[in-house]
């Protein structure tokens, strides 16, 4: 858990059965209009789908591996079951920007606001406990992989902490450089279907252009906090490592 603190996410392998990513696919193929058999009808970089709540996917994203970690990361009793995975960014080889691939953390309130500019995010991280990335085809280098900015996390919650339980909007960030994390190093979540990277709710990450052959198909659910935000009052003791690395940041300005 000190890497997770430190880095700002761990990768699961295994987290989910492959079966379960095959049967996820097959519900997303069928809703993108597209033809797996024929890339002549991947006509667009990125298909957003919608809300998925059906068993392949509310499986995929509780199982036992997946309940224990965020256990160990949020806290045992301080997260709530994942009933849904999100929307869907499904991402087709193409040489055109997808139009959505600008550095970001996933902000977590506000969103009644038509501009997703003025969403917010504060330093309790109210709304959101953990990003979950769930691959559910393998994902290779070339095949759109997230960028993660190695220890942003840190950096963004020494950004949030001056505006209290106000928060900061997307916007906001943008024009702080998200805590200049910019000097970070680099990693991409690669690996086969059924592996999760759990990140830290201030992780700055993007997405990019699909540079490969075969689509790519992730989900980006948040985990929800029971209690409606972190706790930073916490004593070292009970703090669980994603309140521990905010407390660390905070402690290092």
């Amino acid at each position: 858990m000190q890497r997770f603190i430190e880095e700002g996410f761990v990768r699961i392998d295994g987290a989910f059965p492959r079966r379960l990513a095959e049967e996820a696919q097959a519900i997303l193929w069928r809703d993108t209009g597209c033809d797996p058999r024929d890339p002549t009808t991947w006509s667009k970089p990125v298909v957003r789908l919608g809300m998925y709540g059906e068993r392949p996917f509310v499986g995929a994203a509780n199982t036992p591996v997946l309940h224990a970690a965020f256990d160990r990361l949020v806290g045992a009793g301080r997260w709530l079951p994942l009933a849904s995975v999100g929307t869907f960014p499904v991402r087709f080889p193409s040489p055109d920007d997808p139009g959505d691939a600008g550095w970001h953390i996933d902000l977590s309130f506000d969103h009644d606001k038509p501009d997703f500019m003025d969403w917010r995010a504060n330093v309790m991280s109210k709304g959101r406990a953990l990003l979950i990335l769930l691959l559910f085809s393998d994902v290779g280098e070339s095949d759109a992989p997230t960028r993660i900015r190695v220890g942003s996390h840190l950096d963004v919650a020494r950004m949030l902490a001056p505006a209290g339980e106000r928060g900061l909007t997307t916007r906001e960030m943008v024009s702080n450089g998200f805590g200049d994390s910019a000097r970070r190093a680099e990693v991409l979540a690669v690996d086969d279907a059924g592996t999760a990277y759990l990140c830290h709710p201030f992780l700055v990450h993007a997405a990019q252009i699909h540079r490969g052959t075969r689509p790519r198909f992730m989900a980006q659910p948040p985990l929800l906090p029971r209690d409606g935000t972190l706790d930073l009052t916490r004593s070292a003791a009970d703090s669980a490592p994603v309140e521990r690395a905010i407390q660390l940041a905070l402690a290092q300005r």
